[in-house]
C-alpha cells in the first residue's frame, strides 16, 4: 500500500475500495474493447473509517474489514484518485451490497 492511501483515512462509516481491473482478454485471445467491457461491481476494502455514531458518541462497527472483497453497486461511490494515479472509490458502509467469502 502507498503511503498516500495510509494518509487517507475514511470518517464514520465510510469504506475505501479499490475496484477489480477490467476483463480486457477473453480466455480465447480476443481483446475486448472498451464501450464493450461491462461494469465493475466488486473489489477490494483498503481502508474503514471507526464506523457511525450513535445518539450517546459510542461507535457502531463497520462490518467489512481491510482486505476482504465487496459486491458494490452499479452506480455510487466517490472517485478519488492518489498521487501514484490509482483510482479508489469511497462508499458508505450501507451500499456496499454483500461481502464476498473466498
Amino acid at each position: 500500500m502507498s503511503g498516500a492511501i495510509k494518509r487517507l483515512i475514511p470518517l464514520f462509516d465510510r469504506v475505501l475500495i479499490k475496484k477489480a481491473d477490467a476483463v480486457t482478454k477473453t480466455k480465447g485471445g480476443i481483446v475486448i474493447p472498451e464501450k464493450a467491457q461491462g461494469k465493475i461491481l466488486h473489489g477490494t476494502v483498503v481502508a474503514v473509517g471507526p464506523g457511525a455514531r450513535k445518539e450517546d458518541g459510542s461507535h457502531v462497527p463497520v462490518a467489512v474489514k481491510v482486505g476482504e472483497q465487496v459486491l458494490l453497486p452499479e452506480y455510487g461511490g466517490t472517485k478519488v484518485e492518489v498521487e501514484d494515479n490509482v483510482e479508489y472509490h469511497l462508499y458508505r458502509e450501507t451500499d456496499i451490497l454483500a461481502r464476498v467469502d473466498a
